[in-house]
């Protein structure tokens, strides 16, 4: 470790199914010179062959041929994509309320293991984080457990409820902007009235876009496999229908207005209409949703979610809005379950999967590797877009802090949720071979996550 000292660390035997690799993860306390030789940086739409050399916690320079100081640990990211630290403005955490499925260290430790040095956590948690009380609980919990960076929303209604508006002016400096994810809004005059408040405020509303009047008991997408199998289906309006009632209200309010979890094509086209019109509107979508179609699914309850995966051509209409910029965000919606709460298939389980740990591969193998996006815009869409959107600052950049992340694109690996390190094991992703396991996760220059090979 040469001057690096260690503060916490654990070996996690990963070796089944893996060829005798062992990942180590540490969380170092005092930290001195790190040099990053030979990746290929990705930032900003640009890539280069490049070294970077860390001092202190912070970027301190990037250039070609740097020679290693004798007091510098030496990270070989030869044949290695190199990133600033992944961005992810949809995650649960699940704390406070619920540490069976999940807790804020497991769950940061997740995100370390898959990139991801900043995460935004969601605020469907008890007590909710609908009052300052509340969300100093959430708070606090996050500074004495989390391993990364932790920007937790707060709820736009009271409990979630969607009857009254949360004091956003006492909360809006302690949280990374509303959200009631797991509910919808339904209430057009609560929605409107929290949009003018959110705006006056200069913050954010993240939407769960879903009309609770046209779901119908329904629990996959109403498609080919709902069809033929006889289960209840969730159509496409109900997602798409308030995005476009929400575009009214956002031109009326003026109020920055974030589209959670797009999974249809009616809702892309929705905000592509919003964007010609100059409205402040942006929207994120999943790997799943980009990458699968509802005749991919199984009787397993590891492929519910909400929204549902969707036909063809929904994924087909989510692969070009994130080629034409319609969609500026790829976020995971990190929902973990207990075993059991994900053991009683379609019909039964719990609604939700987790993506932490996958997410980065999955895009670089089906996105990337095929030719549907470049590795800039992968980064983009992972990296600056959400940092940028949610203000949430860092790039790879002299003077920045060291957040970086290393990804491995030349060694496939077979997914396996025995790996994970989220307490949810519930992935769509089980047994694809995939490129882009993360290697190393620097959170202000201290390794989080590192990927130690034994034969």
């Amino acid at each position: 470790m040469g001057l690096w000292s260690l503060c916490f660390g654990c070996i996690v035997n990963l070796s089944g199914g893996l060829g005798g690799r062992l990942f180590f993860i540490v969380w170092v306390m005092d930290q001195n010179m790190l040099l990053i030789k030979g990746g290929k940086i990705v930032s900003k739409g640009v890539s280069r062959v490049a070294d970077i050399l860390i001092k202190n916690g912070r970027i301190s320079l990037i250039s070609n041929n740097i020679e290693a100081d004798a007091q510098a640990e030496v990270f070989d990211a030869s044949n290695c994509i190199v990133s600033y630290g992944l961005a992810d403005v949809h995650t649960h955490m699940r704390e406070p309320g619920f540490s069976q499925k999940e807790t804020i260290a497991t769950g940061t430790t997740a995100a370390a293991h898959g990139g991801f040095t900043t995460i935004c956590s969601m605020p469907n948690l008890n007590p909710a984080p609908d009052s300052v009380e509340n969300i100093a609980v959430q708070q606090a919990m996050i500074d004495r457990q989390a391993i990364v960076e932790v920007c937790p929303f707060a709820t736009i209604t009271t409990s979630r409820k969607g009857d009254e508006v949360v004091d956003i002016e006492a909360l809006t400096p302690l949280c990374i902007g509303f959200s009631d994810d797991g509910t919808g809004v339904q209430s057009e005059q609560v929605m409107l009235a929290a949009m003018k408040r959110i705006a006056a405020s200069d913050a954010i509303l993240a939407a769960h876009c879903e009309d609770e009047s046209l779901l119908f008991g329904g629990y996959i997408h109403d498609g080919e496999y709902a069809a033929a199998h006889n289960h209840k289906g969730i159509c496409s309006e109900s997602e798409w229908g308030p995005i476009v009632r929400d575009t009214e209200l956002v031109a009326q309010s003026g109020c920055r207005y974030h589209i959670c979890h797009m999974s249809a094509a009616g809702s892309v086209e929705a905000l592509r209409k919003a964007k010609q019109r100059g409205l402040p509107m942006t929207g994120e979508t999943g790997p799943h949703y980009l990458t699968m179609t509802d005749m991919d699914i199984q009787e397993d309850g590891r492929f519910k979610m909400n929204p549902p995966i969707r036909s063809a051509a929904d994924r087909d209409a989510l692969i070009e809005g994130i080629k034409d910029g319609t969609i500026e965000v790829i976020a995971t919606d990190h929902a973990p379950h207990t075993a059991e709460e994900k053991s009683k298939g379609l019909a039964g389980s719990a609604m939700g999967v987790v993506g932490l740990e996958t997410s980065f591969a999955v895009v670089y193998t089906k996105l990337v590797k095929t030719g549907i996006i470049t590795i800039e815009k992968a980064i983009e869409l992972m990296c600056d877009n959400p940092r940028r959107i949610f203000r949430l600052g860092g790039e790879l950049k002299e003077g920045e802090r060291a957040d970086i992340a290393v990804f491995d694109t030349t060694t496939p690996f077979t997914v396996s949720p025995n790996n994970f390190l989220s307490k949810g094991k519930a992935t769509p992703f089980e047994g694809w071979e995939l490129y882009g396991k993360c290697r190393l996760t620097l959170f202000g220059g201290k390794k989080v996550w590192e990927e130690i090979t034994k034969e």
